[in-house]
């Protein structure tokens, strides 16, 4: 399993990659992780690494220039432990990794599988790494359409992503699957709500709205705090729980407009401490702003048996369906309203929460993605 990214630094892309890998691996597989130098080993993952790069030691998302040599050691890597290791197929996340995956292909003559969370080019773009209609953006685009169709089949983390891929990518409907995040229900349980309220030093009575991942303007954290001074502008008590990183920039924001009052910041959390920090909160937020790409947050959520306040995407109502609380698209004042309103019915809260957590230990759990990976592997090996 090919991962270019620093594995394991607790943010959705690396619970997809570790989650996937376990369910394989419980389901009778064999999983040998290839990775950057930085991240932390996870226990019953077998897990490759680069040679250490002293000058980087970037955790956080987004692209980099630094990331072509990165993956040629990656490259380097993956070919050595394939030779020992002889693997039947290589899966690749990431397009970097798909990209690596199909030089491997060729050399050890076995099927490859990319595991595509979001374009490339989008990604690139939406950081700001290069200009939209640029000639740097057409290249990666020129890249990112050789990639797709280059890989023996794709599977995606949503449905809208897959479509995207037939529609804008011309990949044949046949040659991509989605196959959506999942949650452990046995280790993302709510906790007692007063422990985790005074693990974090809330008051009790206090509404708490949690946040849990990345911090960046993709991810909608940009927009949650127009969303806060919105709120803070009319007497609101609401207190926000932001768990991630990297979150300074934020913290600098929160300070500039007055709203760090009523906000408490974790920093990056612990993967294992998520479902404790999530029990602190009444509702959880994800103002993601991305149409296509997975919002895996959701399902932790879920588990935790917390109604979820998201913006109207088909990749949340996928996820959601009626058990969301939806607000207009990219608009912090209807957002505003909405979760003013939700917490506002303790009893509508209970009743999403419920019906979450049951929804989440029914439909999505991280075993039946694995069955859904083994008969994609069996039907590339045929």
């Amino acid at each position: 399993m090919l991962a270019p990214t620093p594995f394991f630094a607790d943010r959705g892309c690396h619970v997809r990659i570790y989650e996937e890998a376990r369910a394989i691996q419980s389901l009778g597989g064999i999983v040998e992780i290839v990775t950057y130098h930085i991240g932390r080993d996870l226990p019953g993952i077998k897990t490759h690494r680069i040679p250490k790069i002293p000058w980087y030691s970037k955790l956080e998302a987004g692209p980099s220039w630094h990331k072509p040599y990165l993956d040629v050691l990656l490259f380097f890597k993956a070919l050595s432990v394939a030779r020992k290791f002889k693997p039947d197929l290589i899966h690749a996340h990431l397009h970097e990794g798909a990209f690596i995956g199909i030089l491997l292909k060729k050399l050890l003559r076995i099927p490859l599988i990319f595991d595509c969370q979001g374009s490339l080019t989008g990604e690139i773009v939406d950081h700001g790494f290069v200009g939209r209609g640029s000639f740097a953006g057409a290249v990666f685009g020129w890249l990112e359409s050789f990639i797709n169709k280059s890989a023996d089949t794709i599977i995606t983390s949503s449905t809208p992503a897959a479509a995207e891929l037939v529609k804008s990518w011309g990949v044949p409907v046949g040659s991509v699957t989605a196959v959506t995040d999942g949650v452990n229900t046995d280790e993302f349980f709510p906790s007692d709500k007063i422990t985790a309220r005074k693990r974090l030093h809330f008051p009790e009575g206090v509404p708490v709205a949690a946040f849990l991942g990345l911090f960046n303007r993709y991810q909608g954290v940009d927009l949650l705090l127009d969303v806060i001074s919105l709120l803070k502008q009319r007497g609101s008590q609401i207190h926000f729980l932001l768990m991630g990183f990297p979150d300074e920039k934020y913290r600098q924001l929160a300070v500039a407009a007055g709203i760090d009052d009523m906000i408490t910041f974790t920093g990056k959390v612990d993967y294992a401490q998520a479902p404790l920090f999530l029990s602190a909160a009444d509702v959880a937020l994800s103002p993601k702003i991305s149409l296509t790409e997975a919002n895996g947050k959701l399902f932790n959520y879920m588990a935790c048996s917390l109604p979820s306040m998201v913006f109207e995407t088909p990749v949340n109502r996928e996820i959601l369906g009626d058990i969301g609380t939806y607000a207009s698209f990219a608009d912090p004042v209807d957002f505003a309203d909405k979760l003013e309103a939700l917490l506002a019915d303790a009893d509508r809260c209970a009743e999403l929460g419920q019906r979450s957590r049951e929804k989440a230990v029914r439909e999505h759990s991280w075993m039946a993605r694995g069955e859904t990976l083994l008969r994609l592997y069996r039907k590339v090996l045929l």
